[in-house]
């Protein structure tokens, strides 16, 4: 076993392995991107779709979902004409959910209780 690859708690990281966690969430520092990733945890889509489900222009999906591509987060198949894209790695997924979920729970708690108002 390599140094900085012990699974316990006492051994570091490798450099290495840091500098690939840093990539990754480099690419997800992107809300665009992190919304492309939550998207397609839901299952796949083509980009069309994508881009009407996250509010961006074709062009730019494509651009986003090439980085994410590229970095090894998600993949793509032909179908037919269309170009479908689907998570390639789930525990990057895992991480997106548990971040949103977190961050969701903790607004919620933050968050006054909303009143409803009639229209009287």
């Amino acid at each position: 076993m390599a140094a900085g690859s012990e699974s316990g708690s006492s051994g570091d990281p490798s450099p290495e392995l840091l500098d690939e966690a840093a990539a990754a969430f480099g690419l997800l520092a992107s809300p665009s991107r992190l919304h492309l990733v939550w998207a397609l945890s839901q299952g796949e889509c083509d980009v069309s779709h994508l881009a009407e489900r996250v509010g961006g222009t074709l062009p730019a999906v494509s651009q986003h979902l090439a980085k994410l591509k590229l970095a090894g987060l998600v993949r793509s198949r032909r179908e037919g004409r269309r170009q479908v894209y689907l998570v390639d790695d789930p525990g990057v997924v895992t991480v997106v959910q548990v971040m949103l979920g977190q961050l969701a729970e903790r607004d919620e708690r933050a968050a006054p209780p909303r009143r409803r108002w009639s229209g009287a």
